[in-house]
């Protein structure tokens, strides 16, 4: 007679067995969980926070200002409980349901890092600014060429037609503008620079052959196709509260797009409030089988198997992950054979502004809301070592007219004041930097000894600050930004650096890297850990550089390739 708990543990065993387990629902685990379950495969879709469903749990969604207790500013109290993700430009009344407060996810800042994480069922794809650039091939070219970090293992030409994949499905809107350092995709109907914008794109032009201004790329359906018909979207209404979660699904996120269409297949399940404490290792398989998970309210443990299992739990927390997946075969982290786990974490330099006032076109105003800007793509060091410093920056600007802008809004009452305020005000301008950081061995984070989480995991340790590097590009930015609002007639111009620190770009990347040779990376050219090869990572993790551009797109494309190895690989019985 078979022994009954050997019976029992068998079936407990297979009910929680699948064919992948994808750990995260961001963009990149949405976007792995779609491509996962279109194939066939039977996948389990692990989330920390609550569940959030497209439409329904979107509260603020359609509410006024004056529906907000305190008019969608935060009360004082909340800010002074938030130092950390207070910062963020997105969070207020309208949106705090979807950002981690300060105090619920504790972590160490060894220098200071504002790590701003939003835990619920869509993760950072409901809050994000949905900018989309594709790389170049300068991008992948640029380590091996100048010499700094490893070289990627992957060039262009090879997540070309994988951008073109997700861009169809995402929605994508902007203009075919030929572009060598700025490859152009599959576009839907771009919007509209104002008069202003155009203004200084011309004058731009006309002073820099170098320089290229164009309308931002941005996931956002300004004419829905098909495609973006079946996911059950709608157009774009611009109404500039993407933040509180969009009802119409006018911009991409994991709710409205690529989670219900995983689901559609009937091959996936999503298990929110599921905190993975670690991925288990097989020592005698030689590759991982499962995953280890806290009920975020019960603190219960369930461990849930698979055949292959992505990591897309957001770039710091991917890191943090991996180091507390401890075995006999690996004591400093799963595939954390060469030590290098962690470190060479990267970001986005968002510190350098400038500002200014312009005194054309009075006559000339504009008519609604518009979700980008305009861009400049880098001009510095794309197709050689030209300057002091390594690498460039990317370039946005706006302009609009208030009179906020011109610093002289006064109070007042009766009609001669409310009249007033009708009034335009004249034209102001700012731009941004987006500026790359060159990855560094002492850029890292490491798991706390001591400090555990309310789940009883280490605490992160950031050690992540700037550079001799980061400092001229900054200074490189102000004076050309400077002298581009000139040379386009341009007044009052002020270049600012407003020293924040790095993770408010909330671009963080590295720590998994990519790489050919095991020795200095962690991930092969198919996102596979090199000594672990049924585990992937394909979030922002898994960045070897971060180029200029801003990086969903990338993170989207490439876990879209590795999905599909995936799926070959198991076919061909190899994982």
């Amino acid at each position: 007679m078979p022994n009954d708990s050997l019976l029992i543990n068998n079936r407990a065993v297979a009910a929680n067995t699948y064919d992948a387990i994808v750990i995260g629902s961001g963009i990149s685990g949405g976007w792995a969980a779609k491509e996962l379950c279109e194939k066939g495969l039977k996948t389990l879709l692990l989330e920390r926070g609550r569940d959030v469903k497209h439409k329904k749990d979107y509260p603020t969604a359609l509410m006024n200002p004056w529906d907000f207790r305190h008019r969608e500013r935060l009360p004082l109290a909340v800010k002074d409980a938030n130092p950390v993700v207070g910062k963020c430009y997105a969070f207020s009344e309208t949106s705090e349901h979807f950002f981690v407060k300060d105090r619920e996810h504790p972590y160490v800042q060894e220098k200071p890092y504002d790590w701003i994480r939003g835990y619920q069922v869509g993760g950072k794809s409901l809050l994000w600014a949905r900018q989309t650039q594709r790389w170049s091939r300068y991008e992948f070219e640029a380590p091996g060429r100048d010499g700094f970090a490893v070289e990627w293992p992957i060039r262009y030409e090879e997540l070309a037609p994988w951008y073109s994949h997700v861009e169809k499905f995402a929605g994508i809107s902007g203009n075919k503008d030929g572009i060598d350092n700025l490859p152009d995709g599959e576009f839907l109907p771009p919007w509209e620079l104002n008069c202003v914008e155009k203004h200084i794109q011309q004058k731009v032009g006309e002073h820099y052959k170098d320089r290229q201004v164009i309308i931002g790329r941005c996931a956002h359906l300004t004419q829905p196709k098909e495609i973006h018909l079946q996911q059950g979207r709608g157009q774009c209404q611009a109404r500039s509260l993407c933040e509180r979660g969009c009802p119409f699904g006018g911009y991409f996120s994991s709710n409205s797009s690529t989670i219900p269409w995983a689901d559609r297949t009937g091959n996936l399940t999503l298990r929110p409030d599921s905190v993975v404490h670690s991925i288990i290792y097989d020592e005698k398989k030689g590759k991982a089988t499962g995953v280890l998970v806290i009920d975020n309210h019960t603190k219960q443990t369930t461990t849930y198997y698979a055949r292959i299992i992505f990591v897309n739990a957001a770039c710091l927390n991917t890191n943090l992950l991996l180091l507390n997946s401890v075995s006999s075969r690996f004591p400093n982290g799963l595939g954390n054979d060469n030590g290098l786990m962690g470190h060479f974490v990267a970001f986005h330099n968002y510190r350098g502004s400038v500002s200014a006032t312009f005194e054309g076109y009075p006559d000339n105003y504009y008519y609604g809301r518009r979700p980008t800007a305009a861009f400049m793509p880098s001009f510095r060091n794309v197709f050689k070592q030209e300057t002091d410093f390594l690498r460039g920056y990317m370039v946005d600007f706006s302009a609009s007219r208030s009179n906020w802008q011109q610093g002289n809004w006064k109070d007042g009452i009766g009609g001669e004041y409310k009249d007033s305020l009708t009034e335009p005000g004249g034209w102001g301008v700012f731009m941004g930097m987006q500026g790359e950081t060159v990855p560094k061995f002492e850029n890292h984070v490491r798991l706390s000894k001591d400090l555990k989480d309310p789940w009883g995991i280490p605490q992160l340790i950031t050690s992540v600050g700037y550079d001799e590097n980061d400092e001229k590009v900054i200074k490189d930015f102000l004076v050309q930004g400077s002298e581009m609002l000139d040379k386009a007639g341009c007044k009052n111009i002020s270049a600012v650096d407003n020293h924040q620190a790095p993770g408010l770009d909330i671009h963080e990347m590295g720590g998994v890297r990519m790489g050919k040779d095991p020795k200095t990376s962690l991930l092969n050219k198919w996102n596979q850990l090199h000594a672990c090869n049924n585990v992937f990572v394909t979030d922002g993790a898994c960045m070897t550089s971060v180029g200029n551009q801003n990086p969903s797109l990338t993170f989207m494309a490439l876990t879209a390739r590795a999905a599909d190895h995936a799926v070959e690989e198991l076919k061909k019985g190899n994982l």
